[in-house]
């Protein structure tokens, strides 16, 4: 009974707090009874024009400096990289390079640049052709300055023919072709990036299918089609990206005809857009995601063990996946791994410490704040976090330890989750199958100062397992090395490993020709290589 008091209250306070949330998210609007927008809509859809919605504003736009996917997914469609995943994420497929070979010692990487390819009309560039020494700057810019650390493992990139750059990496590592296609690696001209300075992101260019028009922070991102994009002319004429953070008026915008695709839906909207019929529907896809809670590993409260031992026994997960997600949207997580790499490993999950409340208590009162203590948590300005937070306080009260609340923005939120001041931060991380793009980012030492590690989590031994890791491309002896990182992250009680989402979108029957992919990126024309294979549109 006392515990569903407290799942009341808290749900109770998280729908004031998401409010204010939802307020500095999207303008979208609708008027009369969401369910007969179903069909018909109030809004007419602009002629060859896609308009997809964002759960949070982009901030940081310059690729080396992003730190979330919504940033991603815009920078995606203005720049190309050297490789992309295919829709499946099993094959790498050419795009800036046509072909690559590797040295048998796993060092050298030689890449044949697709030649004919124009950046577009930029202020400084002026749809120049993109050269070999685009793409070697480019990686090189990354490696040293990236904010995330996205090319940690390159030594150098340098021209060696007219066509042709080589990568030299620092040791061995079986990630690289996969860090590659990361939209943070993105090749840019060296005068546009110069010229533009800091204001670069906001006037992002490169050699993508979508030319950036206009960019609103708050509220919307503008692009049109390149039409000198070296793969094909997209069939989307304009693309617009809608940031609302509120999941209630994202499901609304789409069935009012204000968005003909919506992403990253959350509760009730999920029951919304899959009940609307008509020309609405709703797309499922096991994310490549992990939703969890970390603890700052070395300052404030949760530096002790038995702090983070008691934080994590006082909380009833079960209860907390049924508050937040009722509408069959998430699997329940163990692990800060999702179901979907191919470094999980199931034996682990026994190593997650059971609800129990009595020996929460008497954790906390063998450890430095027996008579409890208070904590800061960071969090984005989501109904989902915000949601979270309000059921964590109720928990956590219990013990005696009282829980401020702090969501903000994607950007200041970001900020904060890698500066290491914050007690305690919860967010999701989504990336690749090859386990490197989440244990590495999670729990490398070499992460402290970005949002993956945050946490300030260092464990010498964890560095070296991460090391031997990308040093052999046999993938069954790579596993093996990263089940012991996972060990050593849930025996440590670095944080709380809730939730494999799906990612979940509405999508109007205009929208034709497009593919949910697992790591939530959204391509609108896709290529094997040499041909076009898929280029989303949108009917009149």
């Amino acid at each position: 009974m006392k515990m569903k008091k407290i799942l009341a209250l808290a749900l109770a306070g998280a729908l004031s707090l998401s409010l204010l949330a939802g307020c500095g998210g999207g303008k979208a609007t609708t008027s009369g009874d969401p369910q007969q927008g179903a069909t018909t809509g109030s809004v007419t859809p602009e002629s060859g024009t896609l308009t997809v919605s964002l759960a949070s504003s982009p901030s940081k736009l310059d690729p080396i400096h992003y730190t979330g996917t919504y940033e991603s997914q815009i920078i995606g469609q203005v720049c190309d990289r050297l490789i992309e995943y295919n829709d499946e994420l099993d094959t790498y497929v050419p795009s800036l390079a046509t072909s690559w070979e590797v040295s048998e010692d796993g060092l050298t990487y030689v890449f044949q640049i697709r030649q004919g390819v124009k950046f577009q009309n930029g202020e400084y560039c002026k749809g120049r052709e993109m050269t070999a020494e685009d793409v070697a700057w480019s990686l090189n810019r990354s490696a040293q300055y990236s904010d995330m650390a996205r090319l940690s493992m390159l030594d150098k990139a340098e021209v060696t023919g007219d066509w042709e750059v080589t990568c030299t990496l620092k040791s061995a590592n079986a990630a690289f072709l996969t860090a590659l296609t990361d939209a943070g690696n993105s090749i840019v001209a060296q005068e546009e990036v110069e010229g533009w300075g800091d204001n670069f992101g906001y006037n992002l260019t490169g050699t993508g299918a979508f030319v950036m028009e206009d960019f609103q922070l708050d509220e919307q991102a503008v692009l049109v089609a390149n039409e000198n994009y070296w793969m094909g002319v997209p069939n989307v004429q304009k693309l617009v990206f809608k940031f609302i953070s509120d999941p209630t008026q994202t499901a609304n915008a789409l069935l009012a005809g204000e968005i003909d695709l919506a992403t990253q839906l959350s509760g009730e909207s999920i029951n919304t857009v899959d009940k609307a019929g008509g020309d609405i529907s709703l797309q499922k896809v096991e994310a490549l995601q992990i939703n969890y809670v970390r603890f700052n590993m070395q300052n404030g409260p949760t530096a002790d063990p038995l702090v983070r031992q008691a934080l994590i026994q006082s909380v009833d997960l079960d209860a907390v996946r049924s508050a937040l997600y009722q509408y069959d949207e998430v699997k329940a997580a163990v692990l800060p791994l999702p179901y979907g790499s191919w470094g999980y490993d199931e034996s682990l999950e026994s190593l997650a410490l059971p609800y129990d409340v009595e020996a929460a208590k008497e954790k906390l009162s063998q450890s430095s704040y027996p008579n409890g203590f208070e904590m800061d948590i960071y969090v984005s300005n989501t109904q989902e976090r915000v949601t979270l937070c309000t059921l964590l306080q109720g928990y956590w009260s219990q013990i005696g330890v009282k829980l401020n609340i702090h969501s903000n923005e994607w950007g200041t939120f970001s900020d904060m989750a890698a500066s290491g001041n914050a007690d305690t931060y919860a967010m999701s991380w989504s990336w690749y199958p090859d386990p490197y793009f989440f244990l590495n980012n999670l729990f490398s030492s070499s992460q402290t100062s970005s949002n993956g590690n945050g946490a300030l989590y260092v464990n010498e031994e964890v560095d070296e397992l991460l090391q031997k890791a990308v040093e052999t491309n046999d993938q069954e002896e790579r596993a093996g090395y990263y089940s012991e990182v996972m060990r050593h992250a849930m025996e440590d009680y670095t944080g709380i490993y809730y939730a494999v989402p799906y990612n979940c979108y509405g999508i109007n029957s205009r929208v034709q020709d497009f593919t949910a992919r697992a790591d939530g990126t959204l391509r609108f024309i896709v290529s094997d290589g040499e041909k076009v294979i898929r280029n989303t549109s949108v009917a009149d």
